[in-house]
């Protein structure tokens, strides 16, 4: 069966209403990074960081999948997908997409802040100060921040290499170790890029470029590949 390696960014999420750091008027501009998404930060004032989260959290429940979540789902019928994404959120797993890898965490999850082992599901969108996990400490979110490594990465390599076809969707490339996923796709892999305005220039017979929004241009792809 034809391994498809789907590496998605906020693009993707954007179509649901979810804002994002570079979204003018979102909610990361309230607040700088070093205040709100780094270990610092959660040194200095834990409680910021987690009503911070927990704003994230109450959108992202708020949210529903879009028509490129779902388009996704719909290509795992017949191919195996594997979706890695710098999104924090779960809606490619609420449209129906069961191998989904997170590099930058997972917002309705969360952890001990002693013990990287224990993680939870969380079924509300709040984690209150004071709530604390089975060892007795404090849980924090299930992301990784700024300056921290992501654990993830290797795995994502791994899988990027196996790659027939590799398709980035909404993501600048910017955000590193992520970015570097491009270097590992296979040599004769095909690779497609959807974004409404690319800045980001790949090269060789290999490739092709779909200047669309996330959900037009994944049911396009989509329908090419079924």
């Amino acid at each position: 069966m034809k391994k498809i390696v789907v590496f998605t960014g906020a693009g993707v999420s954007a179509e649901s209403g979810i804002k994002t750091f570079r979204d003018s008027g979102g909610l990361w501009e309230e607040y700088r990074i070093e205040d709100v998404a780094t270990p610092t930060a959660w040194l200095n004032n834990p409680k910021l960081v987690l009503d911070f989260y927990n704003a994230r959290r109450k959108q992202v429940m708020e949210a529903q999948p879009n028509a490129a979540h779902i388009a996704l789902a719909e290509l795992a019928k017949k191919y195996d997908v594997q979706i890695i994404t710098q999104n924090i959120d779960d809606l490619h797993e609420r449209a129906g997409s069961k191998k989904v890898l997170h590099l930058h965490g997972e917002i309705m999850k969360a952890r001990s802040t002693k013990n990287t082992d224990l993680v939870y599901n969380l079924k509300t969108w709040e984690i209150r100060f004071g709530d604390k996990c089975e060892e007795e400490s404090q849980l924090r979110p299930h992301i990784v921040w700024f300056g921290e490594a992501v654990p993830n990465m290797e795995k994502a390599y791994l899988q990027t290499a196996k790659a027939d076809v590799f398709v980035v969707i909404g993501t600048s490339l910017n955000v590193y170790p992520a970015a570097d996923l491009v270097a590992a796709v296979p040599e004769n892999c095909e690779l497609y890029y959807i974004d409404p305005s690319p800045n980001v220039k790949f090269e060789g017979p290999h490739f092709n470029l779909i200047k669309k929004t996330a959900s037009e241009g994944v049911q396009e792809l989509v329908k090419k590949l079924m």
